[in-house]
């Protein structure tokens, strides 16, 4: 058993420390939110994610798992400290603001005590391991500690699984004393998963480099799509066709209204500052990234369109989550789509499962709220299906009929079955298939 400390409980920092703590760990997680910190020590839950709840009450109950706000208290006696705090987008550069993970590794500095190794999960760019341990030293020069890189690679909605599930883990380390100690940390999954142990350099790269290849994945299949709408071929038969090539693989094939989230985004734009510091042309991501914004207005256009003829009329928007299974609206295309909307129409009602306070601190009162589907679809001219969220595979399409104005759906996640909705009579657009 080790002791484990993570500084920050968001989307990364908990579901890991939820995770470790059933590995049969000792961990404790530190936030400055004092408001955070109090809820969770009551046993409430600061993020929705699927199957977190069960583990979290589980290792709570079993003392496997506390939170603080006192940094000296969980860092100390730590043998493993893991920097999981928010690395968010510079709004000007779009760059990696990492003021935070710095801030954290200058605090937690002061009370290193034995050998420890400072773990980033965070996302950060190259380069930053090595001012990480600058920062560390000029605090505490007769500290014992190495900086390792622990990229996760945790999809929001699936964290729990992920842990538990891994691809791979991989541990960017300078020293073979860090390598065993992160090696004997996740023994586990010695012989279950791929566990590859790489530079620090490189280590940070790797999940940079990954986020960047499926967000182009996403993107050019998305062209694709368009591509099948104009020649009348279908994006599902398509993708599918594409993803039995052992090559290319399934995942990453569905078409939709772009890439979203906490990571892709922030991603993408941090790889190609990172290019433009380097030196290097990373021409397929700078496209990427400005065609992927630019299909988010395309899309809020083509609903605005469908509503010309009464402008005044209600739209009803079904999903709010950058995906399903997440509360987070984090760069939620969702949330793009309904701001492109905004500009042309003041008659919007919005509705998710999880999402809708998060969703309120972006939106604030620009839109209306719904608490349910019904309440988001009465009487409005269309329904836009924005996030593949399991309950909107099985609206209540009869229902839906009566109780809207005009019988029209805009599915941009390609959920509904195209027989049924037709059979219905609704006016039915998907995306990658010219509906006839």
């Amino acid at each position: 058993m080790m002791k484990i400390a993570i500084i920050g409980t968001g989307y990364v920092g908990l579901p890991t420390g939820v995770g470790l703590a059933e590995l049969g760990n000792r961990v404790v997680c530190v936030d400055k939110l004092t408001d955070k910190i109090d809820k969770l020590n009551r046993g409430e839950l600061t993020l929705y994610e699927d199957g977190l709840e069960e583990l979290f009450q589980k290792n709570v109950a079993a003392g496997a798992l506390s939170f603080t706000t006192d940094m000296e208290s969980a860092v100390k006696d730590a043998d493993v400290v893991m920097l999981a705090v928010g690395t968010p987008p510079h709004p000007l550069t779009k760059e990696a603001d990492l003021k935070y993970i710095y801030a954290a590794a200058e605090e937690l500095a002061r009370y290193l005590q034995g050998y420890t190794v400072v773990a980033t999960k965070s996302t950060v760019p190259v380069g930053s391991g090595d001012e990480i341990e600058k920062i560390i030293r000029k605090v505490n020069p007769k500290a014992d500690f190495d900086v390792v890189s622990l990229p996760e690679f945790l999809r929001e909605g699936f964290a729990i699984y992920d842990f538990f599930n891994p691809d791979r883990i991989v541990i960017g380390a300078e020293s073979n004393k860090a390598r065993e100690v992160m090696l004997n940390l996740y023994q586990p999954f010695v012989g279950k998963s791929e566990i590859l142990c790489v530079k620090r350099r490189s280590s940070e790269t790797i999940k940079y480099a990954s986020n960047a290849f499926l967000a182009m994945k996403i993107h050019y299949i998305n062209e694709m799509a368009d591509f099948c709408e104009c020649a009348d071929a279908d994006i599902k038969e398509v993708a599918k066709g594409m993803g039995l090539d052992s090559r290319i693989g399934k995942k990453f094939l569905n078409s939709g209204p772009g890439y979203g989230g906490s990571c892709f985004p922030k991603d993408t734009n941090a790889m190609a500052q990172m290019g433009r510091k380097f030196g290097a042309h990373l021409t397929l991501i700078e496209t990427t990234i400005a065609q992927n914004d630019a299909r988010k207005s395309m899309i809020g256009r083509r609903v605005i369109e469908l509503v010309k003829e009464r402008p005044e009329g209600k739209i009803a928007v079904l999903g709010l989550a950058f995906k399903g299974g997440t509360d987070d609206c984090r760069e939620s295309p969702a949330i793009d789509i309904v701001k492109e909307m905004i500009k042309h129409s003041r008659n919007i009602m919005v509705y998710d499962p999880k999402a809708t306070e998060n969703a309120k601190t972006i939106l604030n009162n620009t839109v209306q709220y719904a608490e349910s589907v019904d309440e988001a679809c009465r009487d409005a001219e269309v329904a836009v299906i924005l996030t593949e969220w399991e309950d909107f595979k099985h609206l209540d399409l009869k229902r839906l009929k009566k109780i809207m104005r005009c019988a029209r759906i805009v599915d941009m996640r390609n959920m509904l079955s195209l027989d049924e909705v037709q059979q219905l009579g609704f006016d039915y657009q998907c995306v990658g298939k010219k509906i006839k």
